[in-house]
């Protein structure tokens, strides 16, 4: 038997529509719309062009349709899956309030202060497990009541980003438990919301639609959304809607020794494990317990990632330093240029300096001038630097996980974008001495997509049997540790 599924997947700096042709041994994907996803900068903060956002998702379900109906085949289902934390407030009508914030908006920061004069950081842990980040929706939620109290009066539910999508598509809402594990008002040992945590940013439940599990349905396609005969039956399926905890559905891990690592804007580099790890040197060494598909916990540390790149090369682009044409172009050449350069500082790729958009360069530059390192002077040196710095924290983040869950990890899988760096996944093999497989690249959708085709029965119901069916169709690549001499011939 084989379906035809779609999987919207929302990237903070772009999205995608999918189409995926599951069944007999088969998982073809075929890119069906693309669209840049850029924030608005206003004078009341940073949000997100959600309108934007629902008329591009509505132009690839579009072409979805129509791509069933070309094949004669039609949509089985859709699913949702997008950065986590943020959300929309609704008002009693269902309409928004104002459009979802941004998680870098600077606004977080007094929600953070908010929330720890109110509850002990350890205390804050043993309930969430959450390694602490500003963006949290914990804080959001603090910063908005605080700095806006007549829109958190006019608040009847709050639905996290994918949920609200879906929310859009189908008019039923839910919040699906991945997502919901993220937000910091979810106990990690009961894989439920808080009443505590709830009642401290001042939050009553009924404020919250009710969890869902990946691979529950959600409900069907709203009929303005329905432009084809494919989309007659189509039904939005609660995928594990936080793209991370899709990617690592669509990791193909073969035993509870291998690392994940998916690799995009974020670095989030962890373990899967059975049951959520609250001790203190979890907290302490700033590690994370979310909820994976199947109830199983992904235990990481979320860590920058190619947002330091991506943000370099578009601040060369804007003072005309680039070399080429396009991004894509330029970032190839420099990844060439950077390969040959000899070593490359190493900085700090936490700091929160880092996490604004601006001139990226500069910030690296003097972040390594303040460590006491040679400053690199060229956009290849610059390259070369974040990339070894990146693979650094791979490394310390690798030998915490070790001391903290006493796992002796054997590999580390690598997917998303930077499973297409080979340089950056040499670099991590030889900065963790560990091997190093790298696919695929779409994990996040082929998760959302497993997720759905399990709903359908088309493959058994385990994690493991969808891994599988990714070893067996998608083409894999293997690093292994080198020495620095090596890497360089």
């Amino acid at each position: 038997m084989t379906k035809l599924f779609g999987a919207i997947d929302l990237g903070a700096t772009s999205g995608r529509v999918i189409a995926a042709v599951i069944g007999d041994d088969r998982f073809e994907l075929t890119e069906i719309h693309r669209f840049v996803n850029q924030p608005i900068d206003s004078t009341s903060g940073l949000h997100w062009n959600f309108v934007g956002i629902m008329a591009e998702i509505a132009v690839g379900l579009k072409a979805l349709g129509e791509f069933g109906d070309q094949a004669g085949m039609p949509i089985e289902s859709v699913g949702v899956d997008t950065w986590a934390v943020d959300f929309g407030a609704l008002d009693s009508k269902g309409n928004l309030l104002e459009a979802p914030r941004h998680y870098r908006d600077v606004r977080n920061q007094i929600g953070v202060a908010d929330v720890q004069a109110r509850i002990d950081s350890a205390q804050l842990f043993a309930i969430n497990g959450l390694q602490h980040q500003p963006f949290n929706t914990i804080f959001q939620l603090a910063a908005l009541r605080l700095q806006n109290p007549e829109q958190w009066s006019n608040i009847e539910r709050i639905l996290l980003l994918p949920d609200l999508i879906s929310y859009q598509l189908t008019g039923h809402a839910v919040t699906e438990a991945t997502n919901a594990s993220t937000t910091g008002l979810f106990d990690a040992s009961k894989k439920q919301w808080s009443d505590e945590l709830l009642a401290l940013v001042g939050l009553q439940p009924a404020q919250l639609a009710p969890i869902v599990q990946p691979g529950e349905e959600i409900g069907k396609l709203r009929r303005e959304f329905v432009s084809s005969p494919a989309l007659e039956a189509t039904r939005v399926i609660a995928v594990a809607s936080h793209d991370t905890a899709s990617a690592v559905v669509g990791v193909p891990l073969d035993g509870r020794s291998t690392a994940f690592l998916s690799s995009g804007t974020w670095s989030l580099l962890g373990l899967e494990l059975d049951a959520p790890v609250l001790t203190r040197s979890a907290m302490t060494q700033n590690f994370t317990n979310e909820l994976g598909a199947g109830g199983r916990i992904r235990f990481l540390k979320n860590l920058s990632g190619l947002w330091l790149l991506s943000q370099s090369i578009e601040h060369w682009f804007a003072t005309g330093v680039n070399q080429t044409a396009t991004v894509e172009s330029e970032l190839k050449v420099l990844l060439d240029q950077a390969e040959r350069e000899r070593g490359g500082a190493i900085f700090d790729v936490t700091d929160p300096q880092f996490l604004v958009p601006g001139d990226m360069p500069l910030r690296i530059q003097v972040a390594i001038k303040r460590a006491g390192m040679a400053v690199p002077k060229t956009p290849a040196g610059i390259v070369r630097s974040i990339l070894e710095s990146l693979a650094a924290s791979y490394s310390e983040t690798i030998a915490a996980l070790v001391a903290v869950t006493s796992t002796a990890i054997s590999r580390i899988n690598v997917v998303g974008g930077g499973s297409v760096n080979r340089l950056l996944c040499q670099m991590t093999a030889n900065a963790t001495g560990l091997p190093v497989l790298a696919g695929p690249v779409e994990a996040t959708a082929v998760g959302n997509l497993l997720v759905q085709a399990q709903a359908a029965q088309l493959i058994g119901p385990s994690l493991e049997a969808g891994r599988a069916l990714v070893r067996l169709r998608f083409e894999l690549s293997e690093f292994q540790p080198q020495s620095p001499d090596l890497e360089s011939q």
